[in-house]
């Protein structure tokens, strides 16, 4: 790809963040990256933050109408930032979490790698929840064992940037979580296509007053859910995936 065709941006999906997103928008605008905010169903306060900063250049709005879960949202945001032209999108959480002091090296890395999926994997401060952390474990091993590989260092880090025509691609052959599990499943399912992958340390911070919308037993039993669909789905393509590494 030629570096006149990479034309990144930012995809936020958005429920009810509008105490930091403001401080997001305007840190991503600062690095010279156009915005798309996708709102998913947020309420009237936060619903009237994201019009005052679709007013802004270079930021655009969708707005879905109702609330259907993180990996919809990004999905949706992916198709709009295709359809307004991009090559490349920036997948970043809308509560301040990640550290885009770094967004740079991620620019630039994608550049240098345009067919590649640039994942952020989080190194943490004391704010992480313990019982958070230790859980991701558990979703590192059935991520490793689904994969039959070691590839994917992290796959519920909501930092990363996609190569729009490749993501697009894994969209339309199949679904995917709507929710939690979208961040983790989309990897996997990329991997199983030998998708090029660049990994980058990025930092996490938990806010004392940050607002999460994990579910504690509606996402986990999602998230075992896609754990077993993809386990069946290895089992299925493990012969061509030993197969391609055999002959690799």
């Amino acid at each position: 790809m030629a570096e006149a065709s990479f034309a990144p941006c930012a995809v936020i999906p958005v429920y009810d963040h509008e105490q930091p997103l403001p401080h997001v928008i305007g840190a991503l605008r600062n690095a010279g990256l156009p915005c798309v905010l996708v709102d998913d169903g947020s309420h009237a306060s936060c619903a009237a933050v994201m019009d005052e900063l679709a007013r802004q250049p270079q930021v655009e709005l969708l707005r879905l109408p109702s609330n259907q879960g993180k990996g919809a949202a990004v999905a949706a945001g992916l198709r709009e930032a295709a359809r307004l032209g991009h090559s490349h999108a920036l997948q970043v959480d809308a509560d301040g979490q990640h550290d885009l002091s770094t967004l740079e090296t991620f620019l630039d890395t994608a550049r240098q790698y345009p067919q590649a999926v640039i994942c952020g994997y989080p190194e943490y401060d004391a704010s992480v929840p313990k019982g958070r952390l230790y859980a991701r474990y558990l979703t590192h091993v059935w991520v490793w064992i689904n994969c039959l590989s070691l590839q994917i260092r992290d796959s519920m880090c909501g930092f990363r940037i996609y190569p729009l025509a490749q993501t697009l691609a894994v969209l339309d052959s199949c679904r995917i979580g709507q929710r939690m599990d979208f961040d983790t499943e989309i990897l996997v399912r990329m991997a199983w296509r030998e998708q090029p992958m660049h990994w980058l340390p990025t930092r996490v911070h938990y806010p004392e007053d940050g607002l999460s919308h994990f579910r504690l037993w509606h996402d986990n039993v999602l998230i075992s859910g896609m754990h077993a669909r993809l386990f069946f789905g290895m089992l299925v393509r493990a012969p061509r995936i030993i197969w391609r590494r055999l002959v690799a």
